[in-house]
């Protein structure tokens, strides 16, 4: 098992930035790729970023390879602190359509874009952009 909260979310305008924080707990944190998805109501979750296993390894490795949704790219910015077991979503240039809900899961295995490939998932966090 493992365990994920998220913090950071909150009300800011556009252009703004929030980073969003997932802390876990449970299996070893290095072995999970890890990724954030979004949903607004009425609509499926949608993938916004994802990284990389670390190979087990408690430090960051530039093996680590990350993944985007083209919305974002160039905007947001996943990174993890396995000492932490912590992944965070650094996002600049925030829009409105950037509003939602937003969670990170633990990656089981294939495709890090589909949200059917993560087998756990913290309970959200709402990121509001105001124009």
């Amino acid at each position: 098992q493992v365990q994920l909260v998220e913090s950071g979310g909150g009300l800011v305008q556009a252009g703004g930035s929030l980073r969003l924080s997932c802390a876990a707990s449970g299996r070893t944190f290095s072995n999970y790729g890890m990724g954030w998805f979004r949903q607004t109501p009425g609509k499926e979750r949608e993938f916004v970023a994802a990284i990389s296993w670390a190979g087990g390894s408690t430090y960051y490795s530039d093996s680590v390879s990350t993944y985007y949704a083209d919305s974002v790219k160039g905007r947001f910015t996943i990174s993890r602190d396995n000492a932490k077991n912590t992944v965070y979503l650094q996002m600049n240039s925030l829009k409105p359509e950037d509003t939602a809900v937003y969670y990170c899961a633990a990656h089981r295995s294939g495709s890090y874009y589909s949200s059917n490939r993560y087998n756990y998932w913290g309970q959200g966090t709402q990121v509001t952009v105001s124009s």
